[in-house]
């Protein structure tokens, strides 16, 4: 491909989020080119694990990668906060196989571009989108390889920076511990959401082991990442109340936590996904699945679209996901928020409010949709 193409779309990013769109593009049969700054090498060098919800597994299903991918199906859920309340989820009782599954960002990552190679999208690592400019029914991408133009440019690429335009900005004060244990105890595919004063801490089954999410405020988050093993494995048993021992620590990584969203997630010719749309708190592992929903509502439109980078194709767009981003967004930082250290009778009230959850089968059944599926 020389660098006077021009294909229909134009996709920014070659992780998780873009080369999933890529190929339901594939799927559409548009003409899509994928862009990355990396060299191809790096491209599944991501540490991160990803909860996938059961709405985002059912995209890979018929995509066809479901069955290459390697995972963790989750089928119990406990969450619970230090001192009183608590709720378990169980996917039988609710009537789904089961509410999501583990992977590793570098095996889906690695899976896509495999899916990719054979459906012949091109792929054109290091090659970083300098600057993007609107052309009445182009775009035009400047490129070190030349510029290209496209009808639409679907930016998918790292994390959105506070300082760009419409973007609300919310630094929590804390970070996270993430890497891997195993829990003597704890049954297989299962679950555990816990809420401490200091913040949330999380467990996810990953091939016999478990993924930790361990979120203090960043003072203490620093100490904790310094201690030894022993040490700060006995701190991460207490966040947890001390119900399982947790042994077999390996691949700690320390990471700070903001929440931003970019209000409108289009403009002209262009759409953002992904973490370059909105970067939310860990807590309720959201992040993905608000993003695979974004993808799925866009490639919706764009069955029927004549132009896919049109004003009203995008403007369709932000209207259909703006209730579910909110929504989305709000819960997940509303959880972030309420869960951070606070006296007087808000975890009295937290507790309360997940003992009502645990007691009616119908608001369960409602919260587990929201999770899986979003707002509809």
């Amino acid at each position: 491909m020389t660098p006077s193409s021009s294909p229909e779309v134009a996709v920014v990013g070659a992780g998780p989020v873009g080369l999933t769109f890529a190929l339901w593009l594939h799927e559409l049969g548009r003409e899509a080119v994928v862009f990355d700054a990396r060299p191809r090498a790096r491209l599944a060098d991501d540490a991160r694990v990803l909860a996938l919800s059961l709405g985002s597994w059912r995209q890979f299903e018929r995509l066809g990668l479901a069955e290459r991918l390697p995972a963790t199906p989750i089928r119990t859920i406990h969450v619970s906060q230090q001192g009183f309340g608590r709720v378990q989820l169980d996917a039988a009782s609710l009537g789904v196989p089961f509410f999501g599954a583990v992977v590793r960002a570098a095996d889906l990552i690695a899976a896509l571009i495999e899916a990719a190679r054979t459906r012949g999208i091109p792929l054109r690592d290091e090659t970083p989108v300098e600057a993007t400019q609107a052309q009445g029914e182009r775009i035009a991408l400047t490129t070190p390889q030349g510029i290209f133009h496209a009808r639409l440019c679907a930016r998918a690429e790292g994390r959105l920076s506070a300082e760009a335009e419409e973007v609300f900005s919310r630094d929590y004060g804390q970070s996270a511990l993430i890497g891997w244990v195993h829990a003597e105890g704890l049954a297989p595919e299962s679950a555990v959401e816990r809420f401490t004063p200091q913040g949330p801490a999380a467990l996810l089954p990953d091939h016999g082991q478990w993924t930790f999410v361990h979120v203090l405020p960043q003072g203490e988050a620093e100490q904790a990442a310094a201690l030894p093993d022993a040490a700060y494995l006995e701190r991460l048993e207490r966040a947890f109340g001390n119900r399982w021992r947790l042994s077999g620590i390996r691949g700690r990584a320390l990471y700070p936590l903001v929440l931003r969203w970019r209000r409108r997630p289009v403009a002209e010719r262009t759409v953002w996904l992904g973490n370059a749309a909105q970067t939310l708190h860990p807590v309720a592992g959201q992040g993905f699945n608000l993003a695979a929903r974004d993808v799925g509502t866009l490639v919706e439109l764009l069955r029927e679209a004549e132009d896919p980078g049109s004003a009203w194709t995008l403007e369709c767009y932000a209207r259909r996901r703006a209730p579910d981003r909110q929504l989305t967004i709000g819960l997940t930082d509303g959880f972030a928020r309420a869960f951070r250290p606070q006296n007087g009778l808000l975890p009295l009230a937290r507790g309360a409010a997940l003992l009502a959850l645990d007691a009616c089968l119908p608001l369960k059944a409602l919260f587990a949709r929201q999770m899986m599926f979003g707002r509809r």
